[in-house]
């Protein structure tokens, strides 16, 4: 992962669709880490195994919190299908752990919850501005260029990317 600050005005260097994914899971009981913590867990393991293995079609992520209890994160993907691949896989991290996570919960009584969202984003659908940034987001996960290449503002971008 780049940290150094790329000065002026980049956008992300994306082609095509993308597939943004959110995950995250909430503490509602502090006091039952039986039931939490191995969720929280399971996020590193599926993590590191998505980003040594480009096939598996995630392009990168970014860890958010958002307070104490709840945890995030956003996941940038080649493709829905490629999505669904690995968290049906019997034969990667994903799959185990949702069938672990559901024969806790039973007994947890609601102490974690869990949750996701995915959105398919077609091509002239989403755009991009990094000012003074390290590369984050869509630009860290599939590069960034200088914002002139792609419009100065952000309808701009929308469009030349629309085609």
């Amino acid at each position: 992962m780049r940290h150094e600050v790329l000065p002026g005005r980049m956008t992300d260097a994306s082609e095509g669709e993308i597939v943004v994914f959110l995950i995250g899971m909430r503490i509602n009981r502090l006091r039952a880490p039986r039931a939490w913590l191995p969720v929280f867990r399971a996020m590193p393991r599926m993590l590191r195994e998505l980003s040594r293995d480009p096939s598996a079609g995630m392009l990168g992520y970014r860890l958010l919190f958002g307070g104490p209890r709840i945890f995030c994160v956003v996941q940038y993907w080649e493709s829905q299908e490629r999505l669904h691949a690995y968290a049906s896989s019997p034969e990667r991290e994903h799959r185990p752990a949702w069938a672990a996570f559901h024969r806790r919960a039973r007994r947890a009584n609601g102490a974690v919850g869990i949750w996701h969202e995915s959105y398919r984003v077609p091509p002239g659908h989403y755009e991009s501005v990094y000012v003074d940034m390290p590369a984050f987001g869509l630009g860290a996960a599939r590069g960034t260029a200088p914002v002139g290449q792609g419009g100065a503002r952000a309808a701009d971008r929308l469009r030349s990317r629309a085609g």
